[in-house]
């Protein structure tokens, strides 16, 4: 219609999905789809867990304390927005939603059979963001490549489409995500920093050689050693 209606702030949509008793439902169009940030899989509980559910239920209620409020959030929100992300950090979230697509370019071609299509570029701006707010709950201010890859498969799973040979081995899109996450390379230094070395080594290569030569022979390459977590803060200027 022409109305807008006004969303309170913070405002959040969640949405349970009922694996049985599907008959007479219709399920979300893969846009619709695409515009939830996560799919989280929720299995049975454990035997401990579910024993506390039963003894919650036939006990007598408890009163409950408010620990959060709406404004409170939203300094988190805020708090969040400011975590620092590496470029090298959003090159890595790039390279796994786009090896959906292309799972020829991390070498696994033998997949691309399996799926229909990949994921969308709203999964690379998810997993950023995502992983930015698993930083803030890991009490860092920096997000750290393994925030993007503890989080991808929540990501992306439910932002590709599965190809009907896929379906018919019974595959999930966990089984075709999880060789996919392996194969894309997980950056080991900051982009800072991996520039600043790679200058380093062809300065030092170049005085090696001699500055005729041009720096690194033909077929050289030049290496990157892992850092510590908290070269991935924000770089000083």
């Amino acid at each position: 219609g022409r109305e807008t209606f006004p969303a309170p702030d913070p405002f959040l949509v969640m949405a349970t999905q009922n694996p049985i008793e599907s008959e007479g439902t219709y399920a979300l169009p893969e846009a619709q789809v695409d515009r939830f940030m996560l799919k989280v899989l929720i299995g049975y509980p454990s035997a401990a867990e579910e024993f506390v559910v039963v003894e919650r239920q036939i006990s007598a209620a408890v009163n409950t304390i408010r620990v959060l409020d709406p404004e409170m959030l939203r300094g988190f929100q805020r708090e969040t927005d400011a975590v620092y992300v590496d470029p090298a950090v959003i090159q890595y979230a790039v390279r796994l939603a786009t090896a959906t697509r292309e799972p020829a370019v991390v070498g696994r071609d033998d997949l691309s059979r399996l799926l229909t299509y990949g994921a969308s570029p709203r999964a690379s701006i998810n997993l950023v963001l995502a992983a930015r707010a698993l930083a803030f709950l890991r009490g860092r201010d920096y997000v750290l490549p393994g925030d993007v890859s503890d989080l991808a498969r929540d990501v992306l799973r439910h932002r590709i489409v599965l190809s009907y040979e896929a379906l018919a081995e019974d595959l999930s899109s966990d089984d075709l995500l999880t060789p996919i996450i392996h194969a894309v390379p997980v950056p080991t230094a900051p982009l800072h920093e991996q520039r600043a070395r790679d200058q380093q080594v062809r300065g030092s290569v170049a005085g090696a050689f001699g500055a005729e030569s041009g720096g690194i022979p033909a077929g050289g390459t030049t290496g990157n050693a892992g850092t510590g977590d908290e070269t991935w803060a924000r770089p000083t200027r």
